[in-house]
């Protein structure tokens, strides 16, 4: 087994429960991690036997553009996507991050992590 990872995805979109974050929006910051068999393209070297990290990325540009109002909820439509769309992937892990979040703070970024294993 292997890992595939995307890291610092960076992605402005409207999520949240705030009024404010549905009309503007935010930024945010997506961290993929997938498990899956890598031992056939590390042999072959043919991209159509691994899993295409730009097919992951497009997942998560695709799912981060549809509102929600809790990054959970964001999360979970990405893991759904991959195990639908990708058999090979036996695992996901995810972080959604909301950076500089309206929460009457000074702080850096808010962060959901969730993992699944088929």
């Amino acid at each position: 087994m292997g890992k595939i990872r995307l890291k610092n995805i960076r992605i402005h979109s409207n999520h949240g429960c705030l009024k404010e974050e549905m009309l503007i929006g935010s930024d945010y910051r997506v961290d993929l991690e997938i498990t899956t068999d890598l031992s056939q393209p590390a042999a072959s070297d043919q991209l159509s036997e691994t899993v295409d990290y730009v097919h992951l990325n497009n997942i998560i540009k695709e799912e981060m553009t549809v509102r929600s109002n809790l990054l959970e909820h964001v999360a979970k439509r990405i893991i759904d996507r991959i195990f639908e769309e990708i058999i090979e992937v036996t695992q996901v892990e995810v972080e959604v991050s909301k950076i500089n979040p309206p929460i009457g703070g000074d702080v850096e970024s808010v962060s959901v992590k969730l993992a699944i294993t088929r």
